[in-house]
């Protein structure tokens, strides 16, 4: 488990999980998302936490994925398939865990990023939050953040955002239900998610996992049934001239060839 990349800790029944890889704006390389996956299921296993808060350090909640080492992947090898299973891997243990998880948010949220916010079950973002699904500007398709991320947006949202690649504010999000709380303050957003916490934390164990699993049940069939289709989509986009054009061009900071 890598320290550097993700903090655990608990107090008074809550887990924070905190996503702190300032570098790359906490992307999803394959040490943190290892770390995280362990952390997640150290939190589900431990008798001591009755609730998860997953957070970040600095500006940047999670940008995607990791654009530096994919690009240098070669065409076709295993690994892109591996990275697709182990986002999948923590998107469903998110989903799963048997205590509630609260995002809180004050920063972007891109792509890889959107599909953990997605697992979350109850979203609290301050001012400095916006959302984007930016793969199609790549030449990829949120392929497995799909299994988290569709279904909490209606069709014609989803579109809008994955088509286009817009940003979308904290505001707008709670307005199209995909943001549970939006604070307008900064200062404000911990005691926000405090109040969240509160409120869970007058249930009781039992009534908290079973209500979750009720809730997330048709949301985890859903998952199982396009999990290896959306991976397999994922590699193959991956491994695509578009999508390395894209992401070079993204790294080299220049537009790529089909922008306009």
């Amino acid at each position: 488990m890598s320290e550097e990349l993700v903090h655990y800790e608990v107090a008074d029944g809550v887990a924070t999980i905190t996503l702190d890889s300032p570098h790359n704006r906490n992307a999803l390389s394959d040490p943190l998302v290892t770390s995280l996956n362990e952390l997640l299921q150290q939190a589900d296993s431990s008798s001591d936490v009755r609730v998860v808060v997953l957070t970040h350090t600095g500006g940047t909640f999670c940008a995607g994925a990791d654009l530096s080492s994919a690009a240098a992947l070669p065409p076709g090898a295993d690994p892109v398939t591996a990275r697709g299973q182990a986002l999948a891997d923590v998107l469903r243990a998110i989903l799963a865990l048997g205590k509630p998880v609260v995002a809180r948010l004050d920063g972007h949220v891109r792509a890889g990023g959107m599909g953990l916010v997605g697992a979350c079950d109850m979203v609290i973002a301050g001012p400095r939050t916006t959302f984007a699904l930016t793969e199609a500007r790549l030449g990829l398709a949120p392929s497995v953040i799909s299994l988290t991320v569709l279904p909490r947006l209606s069709s014609r949202a989803a579109a809008d955002l994955a088509l286009t690649g817009r940003v979308l504010t904290a505001l707008e999000g709670a307005e199209r239900g995909w943001v549970t709380r939006a604070v307008p303050d900064s200062a404000d957003v911990d005691g926000a998610t405090r109040g969240v916490l509160d409120d869970l934390l007058k249930c009781s164990p039992q009534g908290l996992a079973e209500t979750k699993l009720l809730l997330n049940r048709p949301l985890l069939q859903r998952f199982d049934a396009d999990r290896e289709i959306v991976v397999e989509q994922s590699a193959r986009l991956f491994a695509s001239d578009d999508a390395r054009e894209g992401m070079t061009a993204f790294l080299q900071k220049r537009p790529p060839r089909w922008a306009q």
